[in-house]
């Protein structure tokens, strides 16, 4: 069962959902928002439908052949007073659940966890500066492969103002090939021991689907491990970022980096994405993990109006309850839009990461790190100003 709030002030947004639930009487204002729920049984689905629809509740059904939907639409505040109106004890779980699901959305910016030494507050944005360490990475391959360079690329980038470094010896650019174990391990391993040495407090992230550059990365004092796969290329990566209490960033990617913009196809992508970090997300809180990341993994086997609607629909993704990760620096699709190259492509990030803070996200995954600071500092000054 997934559970979604989704907002639909957006006139097109609300329209798709009428037409999904056959809502002919739905007329669009402002402030609207549905609560929907996924993957009921349809016996299950129509007790609900029953028991809310008798509590004097407008709800909706939709049924397919795998499984069954149930959909409410209001205020915020409507929707939560129909949810507590669940009093069968049968189904007081699922009111339990729905309630929460809004709560997770409504209280968003008042997530907070330590990662290391640091405490970070959702309420405020921060940045996580890129280093790739990869002859071959899309738009700064080859600039830090060697081990001094990059150690030296990532002080820099903790002086300019970084919260986090996030490490990467493989590049995931689309159609790039896989790298051995050993090679990934003799890229990076090196450049976190040499950051951690010069900075012990730095806090370090790794870009990496395997397990024992994970595993290693965690002995030598990694706190968060930012796995493209989203958790699935070796699942047990789970139980060990649990033993070590670190931080997942819980991606999404339509297949692998080499193939995953091989003509990329969604009926919904939103809901796939949601779904999948939903899942992944509740697997990881299984194991016994706390604290993590989402990102909805913009230009990973998705297509130019797939990374705009995601972009469009951010705010979708907060119900899930854990912190936004973005990253849209320096990407084809930018470049794309505007017809830009790499190196011509910063200020335009800016300005889209610009536009993901206000829709909820509060990890920025940035090249240009002074910029990013920039960003960062007068979002957190609006967010912090008191009226």
């Amino acid at each position: 069962m997934i559970i979604q709030v989704i907002n639909l002030s957006e006139n097109d947004v609300f329209k798709y959902y009428c037409r999904k639930y056959d809502i002919s009487e739905g007329r669009y204002s402002y402030g609207l928002y549905g609560l929907e729920v996924r993957g009921l049984s349809s016996e299950l689905a129509k007790s609900l439908f029953n028991h809310i629809s008798n509590n004097g509740a407008r709800v909706y059904v939709a049924v397919n052949d795998r499984a069954s939907n149930i959909f409410l639409m209001g205020s915020i505040r409507r929707i939560k007073k129909i949810t507590k109106s669940i009093s069968k004890d049968s189904l007081q779980k699922f009111s339990i659940k729905f309630f929460n699901t809004i709560n997770f959305f409504e209280n968003y910016n008042l997530t907070s966890f330590n990662i290391g030494n640091k405490n970070f507050s959702f309420k405020n944005s921060y940045i996580m500066g890129i280093l790739n360490v990869t002859p071959d990475s899309f738009s700064d391959g080859g600039k830090y492969d060697k081990t001094m360079k990059a150690i030296e690329r990532g002080l820099e980038m903790i002086e300019q103002g970084a919260d986090i470094i996030d490490i990467g010896g493989e590049s995931s650019r689309p159609g790039a090939e896989p790298v051995d174990l050993k090679t990934e391990l003799y890229r990076v391993i090196p450049v976190i021991r040499g950051i951690l040495t010069k900075n012990p407090d730095a806090i370090i992230s790794v870009d990496t689907k395997k397990k024992l550059v994970a595993e290693m990365a965690l002995k030598e004092g990694a706190k968060i491990i930012n796995d493209i796969s989203g958790l699935t290329a070796d699942p047990s990566i789970i139980k060990l970022l649990a033993e070590y209490d670190a931080v997942p960033v819980i991606m999404h990617m339509k297949g692998s980096p080499k193939t995953m913009q091989d003509n990329p196809v969604y009926n919904n992508v939103v809901e796939e994405v949601y779904d999948f970090l939903a899942h992944q997300s509740k697997k990881a809180s299984k194991a016994g993990l706390r604290n993590m990341f989402i990102d909805p993994g913009i230009g990973f086997g998705k297509r130019l109006e797939d990374n705009y609607t995601l972009l469009r629909r951010l705010d979708d993704f907060k119900s899930l309850s854990y912190p936004i990760v973005i990253g849209v620096s320096r990407k084809s699709f930018i470049g794309e839009t505007l017809n830009l190259n790499v190196d011509e492509r910063d200020i335009p990030t800016s300005m889209v990461e610009s536009y993901a803070l206000s829709k909820g996200a509060r990890i920025l995954r940035t090249h240009n790190v002074k910029y990013g600071v920039q960003l960062k500092e007068l979002f957190n000054r609006i967010n912090n100003t008191v009226v």
